[in-house]
């Protein structure tokens, strides 16, 4: 709808500019359902055209309105009056109107607390409408059958078949279009029926003896078989329920058919079936090859190993015995290649470790990380007696956890950090513990003042084998970190990083606290 301009103060009472001839004409417009003397002096009378715009208006329904003519003329008669009254009306007056019935609602006139009774009325050029007050007994008759037709609208529209019987004589007197379409009777020939024709047997009887036997206002639901037009019986989910019906004591009866149900659900079981069995097959296919990946993991792992070992023996015993006679060009080959041995022995040693975490699961218990981690520091220092590094640490590191997994997730970040501040004269790494985003939650966090990352590729540092700086800058294989988030899904938590300017970086492992199982 089109909106209407805001009118700051109240019309003029006195006949408006360019208003014509209804106040005083002495032949009102031809109208459908005719006119009374009533209507010309005390009413205030609108014109609209088809489409419901308005074009003349009287002095009393400007009074009414508190609007001047220029202000409304033009505008749809559902632009003039409150929202909410539109919405309420708009549709069921067009309904009324379409079909030649006049159409009545009551409005609250909130400036002047009083009550507008409006009337609409087809007539040759379009609609006229009849403004008149409404005192406190027309107020509540108007503001009943506004109740009663909204009732009747909700009762016609609902999806489900709904029809009503006179209790005493059986009578059907009322059924909604789903009624007549799903039983297949005309309209009137359905309202000639009694209840019992639609109940198959004796199932009618059964009914009235339950609502004969029922409390005054109790409802019931069942299932029941009805039968159409056609004579086919279909089952039903049929509910009733005793009501004034436009002053008749009646029964109120809705059914939903349970034939389209009944398929469905047998077609749902079926395809639920079917797809625990394809479950059940993939399932064990993904168990199978768990296993076999295991098992050549683990074959891979100890070949290698056993040749990375008999290399790197060669390697040293070449170093030792022979660097006299090699030149400067051939001992730097040596250590070359001694280099890459323990690059790839470390390789395998975190694939192997990435693989076997499922194998590694098991009960929760409460953990003091801080041991741990004072003994993965004394490691690192061993590693490198040389380097300088402040470690700030929270005492205690409790948490509850597998302990194996988390010694191995808090060994992968403190490697991390450890490598990314190799380039700092001084060096810090800080261990501690946060309050989680949910109840329940705990996050252990690793910041180091490192080479920091760029915040656009963070989501690559936890993938496996991605790597965000060279290895000619820091050596690694890129899988500690995807160990780490391997973890940490495995006590249900997440992984995440930050990297404030590039300026050192935070690694942060969440892990909701499960109480200890039970010994």
């Amino acid at each position: 709808m089109s909106q209407m301009p805001v009118i700051s103060s109240p019309a003029p009472v006195g006949q408006p500019t360019g208003s014509r001839l209804l106040a005083n004409s002495a032949a009102p417009p031809s109208v459908g359902q005719g006119w009374n003397a009533e209507d010309l002096t005390l009413d205030g009378i609108m014109l609209l055209d088809s489409e419901s715009v308005i074009t003349d208006a009287n002095v009393r329904a400007l009074e009414f309105l508190r609007r001047a003519l220029p202000a409304i003329r033009g505008y749809c008669l559902w632009d003039v009056l409150p929202q909410d009254i539109a919405t309420v009306h708009e549709e069921a007056a067009a309904q009324a109107l379409g079909a030649e019935q006049r159409y009545v609602f009551v409005v609250h006139e909130d400036f002047e607390n009083s009550w507008v009774e409006y009337t609409l009325r087809p007539c040759a050029a379009g609609y006229v409408v009849n403004l008149r007050e409404a005192g406190p007994a027309q107020k509540y008759q108007r503001l009943l059958e506004d109740s009663k037709r909204c009732n009747q609208l909700i009762f016609e529209a609902n999806p489900n078949a709904m029809w009503v019987f006179n209790r005493a004589s059986r009578q059907i007197f009322a059924a909604n279009r789903a009624a007549i379409h799903f039983y297949g009777f005309n309209r009137r020939d359905f309202m000639a029926l009694e209840m019992d024709a639609l109940f198959p047997g004796q199932e009618g009887a059964e009914l009235l003896v339950s609502l004969s036997a029922a409390k005054d206002g109790q409802s019931d639901m069942r299932l029941c078989r009805q039968k159409k037009m056609d004579g086919q019986v279909l089952l039903v989910e049929l509910a009733w329920s005793p009501v004034s019906w436009n002053g008749q004591q009646a029964v109120l009866v809705s059914l939903a058919d349970l034939s389209d149900r009944h398929l469905a659900d047998s077609s749902l079981k079926k395809s639920n079936a079917e797809l625990q069995k394809i479950l059940a097959a993939q399932q064990g296919e993904l168990k199978n090859v768990r296993h076999d990946l295991l098992t050549f993991t683990q074959a891979v792992s100890s070949d290698l190993q056993d040749s990375l070992h008999v290399a790197h023996g060669f390697a040293a015993r070449l170093a030792e015995k022979y660097s006299p006679v090699l030149d400067v060009q051939g001992q730097h080959f040596v250590r070359r290649i001694q280099a890459s041995i323990s690059q790839l022995a470390g390789l395998v040693d975190d694939l192997r470790t990435l693989a076997q975490l499922p194998l590694r699961s098991g009960a929760s218990e409460p953990v003091d990380l801080t041991a741990v981690c004072d003994l993965l520091i004394a490691g690192l220092r061993r590693r490198e007696p040389k380097r300088m590094v402040t470690i700030e640490m929270d005492d205690p590191l409790m948490l509850v956890g597998n302990k194996s997994l988390l010694t191995t997730a808090l060994a992968c970040l403190l490697d991390n950090a450890w490598k990314f501040t190799s380039k700092r004269a001084e060096a810090w790494i800080k261990v501690g513990l946060l309050p989680g985003k949910v109840p329940g939650e705990l996050v252990l966090e690793v910041t180091d003042n490192g080479a920091g990352f760029d915040a656009a590729y963070a989501g690559n540092l936890f993938t496996a084998f991605q790597r965000l700086h060279s290895s000619a800058e820091f050596a690694g294989n890129g899988l500690g970190l995807a160990i780490t988030k391997r973890v940490a899904q495995m006590h249900g938590g997440a992984v995440w990083a930050h990297s404030p300017g590039q300026a050192g970086a935070s690694f942060f492992m969440s892990l909701p606290q499960a109480r200890p199982e039970a010994p």
